[in-house]
Formats: structure tokens, sequence, C-alpha cells
């Protein structure tokens, strides 16, 4: 028999609860969310990329109750003689979060983010818990996705700063490609891969990602688009949000080649990243030869688009695509004199590798990616979509283009980046030296000046 919560037995800030039973089956109680079936279960992110939590929250309590704060607080209420009165309150702005009285259940709050919650539970007002949220000495699990590159690198300083903070012992799942580059510069830190996840461990959990279509700011307290790719990390963690470029650690770390490089990275996943000026990459590798640096491409392929779309590995760079370790890679971006790239996952790479990155890019907005004085992108043209709230990203569409698809403006955004403003960036790197034409014809131009 289901028996329905009295509504004036409950308070706080956009609450509700589900009904209470008279029997011994928990129900799912959310906090800060509207009213759902009894038989609903916590909210997950759509195709979720993270390991869910144990079933039964992680912390014993008096009288049975058990609790924790693994995506989202969670306290689980066992049946019994008398009632349970359960608060959850926000304890850094004051706000009571939810407040109820049930016979037995669950209660979550809807918030999946980091929020410093207190726990408060009586019975026949007597107190049997109250529990201040504290990481310090205590398992907290941050999960990053797997198949990506850029978004983990960005991410993850954010996640040594929740450590630093709290004082908690962390572990981080991720790709085990990047395990490999961070696991020998942060020994503190426990990595493993999403298949080794033990959920009954961690006292804590938050899932970083990118939530398009989190109305709601369950997920996240700021869109992501908003705040920027790699800093809605540290909102979605509760710590200050200024970039640092992670530590990475590679066996050898000896220079790859002789004579001064540049790395260059021209393939990405979509095609509105791609830089879309038919001549681009040709005269930009033609400019750095000419000042005599050997250019390297190490984008994973050679070649890569869909249907009639196809993008080549530029006239003049020398192949250094393939399945190789992100190790190489990073080795051959350390001693660079600098990269170009696009807005991907080897630009962040070179990011986190120290080298200047000069960005070609003009669908996301500067501030959707670290910070470069060497930032490529044509005002004038049409830009930042993918920073616009009101544009859906779709991943399956190659030609995604939100504003102008099927017109002679699509991919105006870098199509309209010259090969004269790309090499005018990369003249104000420090210690670049101009081709010998450009250095001869500026003289010429002098001379005729003066006469």
């Amino acid at each position: 028999m289901n028996i329905a919560a009295d509504p004036s037995k409950f308070t706080g800030v956009n609450g509700s609860a589900e009904t209470g039973r008279d029997d011994a089956t928990p129900v799912q109680v959310s906090a800060d969310a509207a009213p759902a079936p009894a038989s609903s279960a916590a909210p997950v992110p759509p195709k979720s990329a993270y390991r869910a939590p144990a079933e039964l929250p992680t912390q014993q309590g008096a009288n049975g109750l058990r609790y924790d704060f693994n995506h989202g607080c969670r306290v689980a209420l066992p049946q019994s003689t008398h009632p349970w009165k359960v608060r959850l309150r926000d304890l850094d702005t004051g706000n009571i979060l939810f407040e109820t009285v049930i016979p037995a259940g669950r209660i979550s709050s809807s918030k999946r983010y980091y929020v410093r919650i207190g726990i408060e539970v009586w019975q026949q007002d007597e107190n049997v818990l109250t529990h201040d949220y504290s990481a310090r000495d205590r398992e907290v699990l941050i999960q990053f996705p797997v198949g990506t590159l850029g978004d983990p690198l960005g991410w993850f300083p954010y996640a040594v700063k929740f450590q630093e903070r709290h004082g908690c012992k962390l572990t981080c799942a991720m790709s085990e490609k990047l395990i490999a580059l961070l696991r020998d510069s942060y020994p503190h830190i426990t990595f493993v891969t999403p298949e080794e996840v033990e959920p009954e461990r961690y006292y804590a959990s938050y899932g970083i990602g990118l939530f398009f279509d989190d109305k709601d700011f369950l997920y996240q307290p700021t869109d992501f688009r908003h705040v920027g790719l790699h800093r809605t990390a540290g909102y979605i963690l509760g710590v200050d949000p200024t970039e640092v470029p992670p530590r990475l650690t590679i066996p050898d770390d000896s220079r790859p080649i002789a004579e001064p490089y540049v790395c260059i990275a021209v393939q990405s996943t979509t095609q509105s990243k791609y830089w879309n000026n038919p001549d681009g990459w040709r005269s930009i590798v033609a400019f750095l030869r000419e000042a005599g640096y050997r250019v390297i491409c190490i984008d994973q392929k050679p070649v890569h688009g869909h249907g009639l779309i196809w993008n080549h590995i530029p006239h003049g760079a020398e192949d250094e695509t393939g399945d190789k370790p992100l190790s190489e890679r990073v080795r051959y971006l350390k001693h660079a004199s600098f990269f170009v790239g696009l807005s991907s996952g080897l630009s962040w790479l070179a990011w986190a590798a120290r080298t200047p990155v000069v960005m070609i890019s003009g669908f996301t907005h500067p501030n959707n990616e670290f910070d470069t004085p060497y930032r490529v992108i044509n005002w004038h043209a049409c830009n930042s979509c993918w920073n616009d709230v009101r544009q859906r990203f779709d991943h399956k569409d190659f030609l995604w283009c939100p504003r102008h698809s099927g017109t002679p403006r699509q991919f105006e955004c870098t199509r309209l980046i010259t090969p004269d403003h790309v090499k005018a960036v990369i003249r104000s790197i420090p210690g670049f030296t101009a081709p010998a034409s450009h250095r001869a014809g500026s003289a010429a131009a002098a001379t005729a000046d003066i006469r």
C-alpha cells in the first residue's frame, strides 16, 4: 500500500518528494526536482559515460541509515517503527535544499556536481545523524569520458585542485592512454580505467563532461558554452576555474629531429573545425619551409573526411601520422619551435607540453579553449556557433554548420581566415625567423621608400 507524503511536512528550494511506502521497499525521493513516480531512479545523463554509483550509499549511519555523495547527496532510510525527518542544507549558502518526513525510502539531491551539503536526520525529535560534507582523507572518485584527447587534458588540472583543496584520497578514472602521460607526474593520485572503478569504495564521486542539454543545470552549475570547455570542470568541482596545464611525463624526452621544426595538425572530427581556406595549409607549409623549418604533421590520420569531403595532409609536410603512442606525440611537441593546429585534441596536447600554439578556429569562441596569444579568428566572418546556446551541436553531422548550411557562407568562419593572417600571427612568435624572400622584399620596400 502506497502512502502519499504530506506536502506540509517538507520544504525547501524547489523541493519535492515522492510517495513513501508502508513496506520495506525503499523509494526514490528527489530533492530539488519535480515529482516522479515511485519507481523512478535517480536522473542520470543520457548515454552516461561514467560508471554508476554503488546501489546503496557507501557510508553507514546510526539505526541502519546510509548516506554518501556519489553523483549527488544520497540518503537511504530503512523501514522503521517511527518516521524519519530528513533535511539537506547547502552549507555555503545557508539554503535548506530539501526537507521531508517519510517512513522509509531514499533521498538524493538533484544536483550531481559538487555542493557542500549538510545532512540532518531525526526520529521522534531525536537527532540520529548530523553530517557535514568533508572529503578530507576520504576516497573520492572523479570520472572523465574516454575516446577524446583534448577535453580530459583540459579538465584534469581541476581534479588536482580539488584534491589539494579537500585533502582527499583521489582516484581519477580515464583512458589508459592518458594515464600513461599523467601517472608519474601525480603520484598522490590513483589512476584507473573505467573498468577498474570500484563504486562501493567512494565517499563522493563526480562526472566531468559537456552537458549540452542540461537545461535544469543538474550536472553543471553554469553552461559550459559560457565559461569555456575546460573551465567548466572548475565549476563542476567547485574550485578556482583559472586554467592550469597538466604536467606530462614521457619515457623518452630526447629531441627527435636535429634541425628546427614545427609541428602541425590539420585533421579534426567535424568539418566546421577544419581550416576551410582552400589554399591555407599549402601556403603556410611553404612559408614555414622557406623560413628554414621542417614541417612535421603529427595527426593520427593523413586523410580524413566523410562522403564527398576529404581532407589530406598538406603538400610539403613530413608525414609522422599513424597510430603512435601519445608519448611520441608529446616528444615531438616538446622540442618543436611551435605548433600550428585547430580547436582539436592535439592543440590541447601541445598546450600541456608547454609548446607555443597557433590555433586557427572560428567555430568556437576564444574563451572556449586555453589562452594563447597566437589565436587566429576572423571577427568579420560568422563565428562562435559552437558556443551559442541557441545552437545544438550535432556530433553525427560531419558538415554541421547551423547558421549557413547549404549556402555560399557555409564554413566561412575559417574559410575567410587567410594565409596572410596566419603568417602575421606566426611572425609575432618570439624567435621566429621570417622567410628570406620576405626579408628581401621588406628591405627592397624600405629602400624604395627612402628614395
